[in-house]
């Protein structure tokens, strides 16, 4: 097959775009590195090679040269086409995507764009240099334009966006996108919000801990213990003395599972009950009736109306005689 490039290179080099050292390469598999530039090296060469070639030439499996191609292609940094590879021109790529038509606008809706932009630029440039030691790749700052249109972010709640999940370790695309969703819709918008729900966070974080530590896990909890607690806490705003009441009650099962507390919990906000107070008077109440009914069922062949049956001295009298005899 045919390598293909936007222009032919002079003097041996292989140019490799910033774009793709800053956003593709920190992310992609070693070998799938290795076969990208290779791709580049023959593409400025408009050279031929086949599978078996780059398999030899690289030194990898002729299924890991097939898997690489594409994978490079889903990411739209190669296309094949036929016979042929294309390698992408990522800076043109960026430049189409920064460039938009932009439609008429009255005065004051031109003054608030510019108002609003100057503000977003402000707090792009901040994460840029926070995070990204200031080389920034350009399709970052189209796609933190877009996710402000998008979530309905305010500006500090976008830099607090990418200093958590800076935090956590990742700034790949995909996890900062479900965080965003996952702060949208939770009614997140202003750093008042935020604040709540950080509030919150921490509070689920605590009683994760607190919960396993009376159930004695020993070990982190999953991912969908983490949602139950997360319902009781942020949802039906229930804190750890509630919680632990309805821990108790695990008591003397074998391995407890959150299902059956949560269904303890739904049962005790689907009844109205807000306070410890209230569902400690509910489970007695419960308790009391439980009991109540038990005692009926026990107490009630002594109960049915038969008559005890009355013997005169006369038949006490011949029953004895008869004895005798």
């Amino acid at each position: 097959m045919k390598f293909e490039g936007p222009e032919s290179i002079v003097y041996s080099d292989t140019p490799v775009p910033d774009i793709f050292l800053s956003e593709y390469m920190p992310s992609m598999e070693s070998e799938y590195v290795k076969l990208y530039l290779h791709c580049l090296f023959l593409a400025g060469r408009k050279k031929r090679s086949s599978h078996e070639d780059m398999s030899k030439k690289l030194n990898m499996e002729i299924d890991s040269v097939r898997e690489g191609l594409v994978y490079l292609e889903g990411l739209g940094l190669l296309k094949r086409k036929e016979d042929k590879i294309e390698i992408t021109d990522l800076k043109q790529r960026e430049v189409n995507k920064i460039y938009r038509m932009k439609s008429t606008s009255t005065p004051e809706e031109a003054a608030l764009s510019g108002e609003r932009n100057k503000k977003r630029n402000m707090i792009i440039t901040a994460i840029n240099d926070s995070f990204f030691q200031g080389v920034m790749s350009p399709s970052w700052y189209t796609d933190i334009d877009s996710w402000f249109d998008k979530f309905g972010f305010e500006e500090d709640v976008m830099l607090s966006l990418f200093r958590h999940c800076f935090d956590h370790k990742t700034l790949n695309k995909n996890y900062i996108i479900k965080v965003a969703e996952s702060w949208c819709s939770r009614g997140i918008k202003n750093s008042f919000d935020l604040d709540n729900y950080f509030n919150d966070y921490k509070k689920c974080k605590d009683t994760g801990r607190f919960v396993a530590r009376k159930l004695k896990l020993n070990r982190n909890l999953t991912q969908y213990e983490e949602d139950y607690i997360e319902k009781w806490v942020m949802e039906y705003k229930y804190d750890e003395k509630i919680i632990d009441t309805a821990l108790k009650k695990t008591t003397g099962k074998t391995n407890p599972s959150f299902k059956y507390i949560d269904a303890v919990i739904n049962n005790w906000k689907n009844s109205g009950l807000s306070s410890k107070d209230e569902i400690l008077a509910f489970e007695k109440k419960r308790s009391d009736q439980t009991k109540s009914k038990s005692q009926s069922k026990t107490d009630a062949p002594q109960k049915k109306n038969f008559e005890q049956r009355k013997y005169d001295d006369e038949f006490l009298k011949n029953l004895d005689q008869g004895r005798e005899q």
